[in-house]
């Protein structure tokens, strides 16, 4: 065997089947969920009911239904880690990395609803209202992100980034949030921007 015929040698994960693909996608969902049922986290909603759309920000409700306005952020998470999978694991077929980036969002998903996280929401953001995602909520944001992922495989780079943006803005626009706007609050909080939070919507 060669130098030559062992580097271009594709994966052992390109060999696996749809049904494998499912399976440890399932797999990943399942785990999530149940590490995040032993965390503490609430099923569904403390008010008793499942909506499928809560769009009130400011409000003990938001992230615990199937979605809301952070569900277009995590739709993007899905643009984004197409794009760094394509480029780190280019060899790797599609379903190999939507598994990985399920890995990595489910994996978000779980620190994101750690006390430490969930007490530096309330603390440097507008957030006062928010005590974590319920599992049905958390579950969904992973299939928002799914969405995403499969959005970025199909459409042109060009109509992604744009997509992208447009969400971005709406957001900024509307809740006066967004991706861009979150990172920078948990990474750096902001008194100036946690003001500016505070405003009416300008759409």
């Amino acid at each position: 065997m060669t130098a030559r015929s062992t580097t271009e040698r594709p994966p052992v994960a390109n060999s696996f089947t749809v049904w494998h693909w499912l399976l440890m996608a399932a797999g990943i969902l399942v785990l999530q969920a149940s590490i995040l049922y032993a965390m503490g986290r609430l099923p569904i909603c403390a008010c008793g009911y499942v909506k499928f759309w809560h769009g009130v920000v400011q409000s003990s409700e938001n992230s615990q239904h199937i979605a809301d306005w952070y569900t277009l952020s995590h739709i993007l998470h899905g643009f984004l880690f197409y794009g760094a999978a394509f480029l780190v694991f280019p060899r790797l077929s599609w379903p190999g990395r939507l598994i990985l980036a399920m890995l990595v969002e489910g994996a978000w998903e779980l620190v994101e609803n750690s006390n430490w996280i969930i007490d530096r929401y309330r603390a440097g953001t507008i957030s006062l209202d928010y005590f974590g995602d319920t599992i049905v909520n958390s579950i969904s944001d992973s299939f928002a992100m799914i969405a995403g992922f499969l959005l970025a495989r199909k459409l042109p780079v060009a109509a992604t980034v744009a997509l992208a943006l447009l969400s971005e803005i709406i957001m900024a626009l509307h809740i006066r949030d967004n991706l861009a706007l979150n990172i920078i609050m948990l990474l750096y909080p902001s008194e100036a921007i946690k003001q500016w939070q505070g405003g009416p919507p300008f759409i």
